[in-house]
């Protein structure tokens, strides 16, 4: 995490012109909004979040899902998720055919859609619903939006009674940025990887599409690398407060990786150098400048460890590690950290992040990093990552590099909401809904040109976390928000909308379980 001093201690919607056959999206649904029906009610066009580029119902109108309904798609694995979760609420076959129904879904590549890959067009009408988009992301996109649009009790585990109803109208709609994430530390409370697929399953409802697996620190290390055994079995054996520890084999790793991908989710990994390293360097005293291992770590301080930049050694470990997680790891990029080394002296650190970052490039990727890393010289391709918890950072600003805005007093989903929360820090400030949502990414950083922004990212540190319930707790409601800023065209954004809109989250979120904070700020349905 990055625990940042000594203490540690809604969007309305674009509504496109009413005709004569369509008319605007009226409010969303409030505490006072009577059930639609026996499964629950749906969430309309006027509560999807985030919210679409443009939405417009066509009054009167609803599609109704039956055992007779059946279901098409050119992405066999988008069509098949979606059948298969359909099935387990509804009880129907959900047959899965071979040419578009005449009454049914249909998610097809058409292309011709504006926006890019991920971008998609839903249209429901009395006779069945289509999503049409240019690739596979995008009908996954659009599949989700169509989930808000059913019943609640469509995201049930079990057989629940209906009817399956899906409100008439178009949704056209792409994303704002292309990097949208969520982040899980790993490092300072292990997370085992049926935990880190339903934190997948969660985020990628919200159309986030990158996750940011913080794999190492200075209280564990938790990926399996050949060439360094000793890092996971004897680094990766323990955590935060003396916890038991734990790490991902190349299998489970490989599987989370797999997973993601089926949901439209790149993973991100992080080994954090040269600094937070005191699982690596108790691991191997070798990496030391004295030849001596530290003991493990368990405190949640910042800022002691550092590798040793002088020792040849030191840059065989790094290309070596790296190396065999870019060989796992299918996407484009690969996170070094690079934050808070302040054990390491400034010329060391750039000698060092010059290497290591020409490793990145020697196996294929590209370089993320905490902001910190333009205090090194970076390639032109290189990420940086601001953290910071102003809106100045002159360095980063006049980088001229891509930026993930992840802002610790905006994004940061490990800050407790208030005094009395259960869980989390209180460094950065504390984040209620509003703070997370209300604030603009293209804006936030004085002087940052705004078609500098890669996009944004939420963070999770887990210093105070243990369990999926844990997890759960700290990112939602604030994850959407996050969420609605990455996706949704900045000109939509309004924090009383958003607010009604995430509050017909609520009953959604309990029938699938998901353990989240009941803020004040939003207008929960009775009962959620």
């Amino acid at each position: 995490m990055k625990t940042r001093n000594a203490l540690i201690l809604t969007c309305t919607l674009m509504v496109a012109t009413a005709t004569s056959a369509s008319a605007p999206v009226s409010a969303a649904p409030g505490p006072e909004t009577p059930a639609g029906n026996s499964a629950g009610p749906g969430v309309g066009f006027d509560a999807v979040v985030p919210a679409p580029v443009s939405a417009v119902p066509t009054p009167g109108v609803r599609y109704r899902i039956t055992h007779k309904t059946a279901l098409y798609s050119d992405a066999p694995e988008v069509g098949t998720q979606f059948a298969t979760r359909l099935r387990r609420s509804t009880g129907y076959p959900i047959p899965i055919v071979g040419k578009p129904p005449r009454d049914g879904i249909s998610l097809r590549l058409t292309g011709g859609v504006p926006g890019g890959d991920e971008a998609y067009r839903l249209e429901v009408t009395a006779r069945g619903i289509e999503v049409r988009a240019n690739r596979p992301a995008g009908l996954f996109n659009g599949v989700q939006t169509l989930r808000q649009l059913l019943p609640y009790a469509a995201d049930s585990d079990t057989v629940r009674p209906g009817p399956w109803t899906v409100p008439g109208g178009r949704i056209t709609d792409s994303p704002r940025y292309p990097y949208r994430a969520a982040m899980l530390d790993v490092a300072r409370h292990f997370f085992p990887v049926a935990a880190v697929k339903r934190y997948i399953d969660q985020i990628a409802f919200y159309k986030i599409n990158h996750l940011h697996l913080h794999l190492s620190d200075d209280q564990g290390w938790r990926i399996a690398i050949d060439s360094w055994p000793r890092l996971a079995t004897y680094g990766g054996s323990t955590a935060v407060g003396g916890d038991p520890g734990g790490h991902f084999t190349k299998a489970d790793y490989r599987e989370i990786v797999a997973y993601a991908g089926a949901r439209n989710i790149t993973i991100v990994p992080e080994i954090d150098l040269p600094g937070h390293t005191n699982a690596a360097l108790a691991s191997y005293a070798e990496l030391n400048c004295d030849g001596v291992a530290p003991p493990l770590y368990t405190g949640i301080e910042v800022g002691f460890s550092s590798l040793c930049t002088s020792k040849e050694i030191t840059y065989t470990f790094v290309d070596q590690v790296l190396g065999e997680i870019a060989a796992l790891t299918p996407g484009p990029y690969l996170h070094i950290g690079g934050d808070e080394a302040k054990s390491t002296e400034p010329a060391d650190y750039r000698a060092f992040m010059a290497r290591a970052q020409a490793s990145v490039a020697g196996h294929g990727k590209t370089v993320v990093g905490w902001h910190e890393i333009v205090q090194a010289e970076t390639p032109p391709t290189a990420v940086a990552q601001y953290w910071g918890t102003t809106q100045n950072d002159d360095a980063v600003a006049n980088a001229g590099r891509k930026v993930i805005m992840s802002p610790a007093s905006r994004s940061y989903l490990d800050m407790k909401y208030n005094p009395q929360t259960r869980l989390g820090l209180t460094w950065a400030g504390l984040i209620e809904v509003k703070d997370a949502y209300d604030w603009d990414p293209g804006a936030y950083l004085t002087g940052l040109p705004a078609e500098q922004v890669l996009g944004v990212e939420a963070p999770l540190w887990s210093e105070t976390l243990r369990t999926s319930d844990d997890i759960e707790f700290m990112a939602f409601p604030r994850l959407p928000a996050i969420a609605e800023l990455g996706w949704s065209p900045y000109r939509t954004h309004d924090w009383d909308a958003f607010k009604r809109r995430l509050a017909a989250q609520g009953p959604r979120w309990k029938t699938m379980g998901v353990d989240y904070y009941r803020s004040t700020q939003i207008p929960w349905p009775a009962g959620s």
